[in-house]
């Protein structure tokens, strides 16, 4: 039998009154069953006309302001988080059966920080970077290529490529988490944490 925590949840909830946590502490379980990429997750944003967008990108900052991900400024989801900075992050583990929602507000990384993860990345990344008109149009891929290999002999100092200044992170600061564990017959158990003020309140919800 389960052992569970004190609102008769799986004891893998914990008895946490800080999400961000539970959240590390899922993580680091994910880590070490999920193959490919445990830090993958679905983004989903919506544009002036209230469409919604969603693509997987990688987290790559974790800390008490909140979640980061890096990307091109021009691509459509920055141009999304321009105009509505609300956004939703979803990572699921099926490995676990586990999945974290995450909503809040988001705003652009300082160009500080995105300067020393951008040093951090591969050459070949930071000329990616460089290269890439981020979902536009492309007549053919060896017109990219070309591009690269231009960027390359303009960058050719591996430890000296700048960084672009169309390309940054931006940061999602929760304003709610929800952690999802998956079990048989759909009877799923839901831990919703809701930020009032500076604290957190914790809800079950029904699967």
């Amino acid at each position: 039998m389960n052992q569970k925590n004190s609102l008769g949840l799986d004891s893998c909830f914990m008895d946490l009154d800080n999400p961000l946590e539970l959240f590390k502490i899922w993580m680091s379980e994910a880590e070490k069953k999920e193959i490919n990429d445990p830090n993958a997750l679905s983004l989903a944003t919506t544009n002036s006309n209230n469409e919604p967008k969603v693509r997987m990108v990688l987290l790559k900052g974790l800390s008490e302001k909140g979640l980061v991900f890096y990307t091109n400024l021009n691509s459509p989801k920055s141009e999304d988080l321009k105009k509505n900075s609300k956004a939703e992050m979803c990572f699921h583990w099926k490995s676990i059966q586990r999945q974290i929602r995450i909503f809040g507000e988001i705003t652009q990384v300082s160009d500080g920080e995105a300067d020393a993860y951008f040093n951090s990345r591969p050459y070949e990344s930071r000329i990616g970077a460089w290269a890439s008109d981020q979902s536009k149009v492309m007549n053919k891929r060896e017109d990219f290529l070309k591009k690269i290999n231009e960027f390359k002999k303009k960058y050719k100092d591996i430890n000296n490529v700048p960084r672009p200044k169309h390309w940054s992170g931006w940061c999602l600061n929760p304003l709610s988490y929800e952690f999802w564990l998956g079990d048989k017959y759909r009877i799923h158990e839901r831990l919703k944490y809701n930020k009032i003020s500076e604290s957190w309140k914790k809800e079950i919800l029904y699967p």
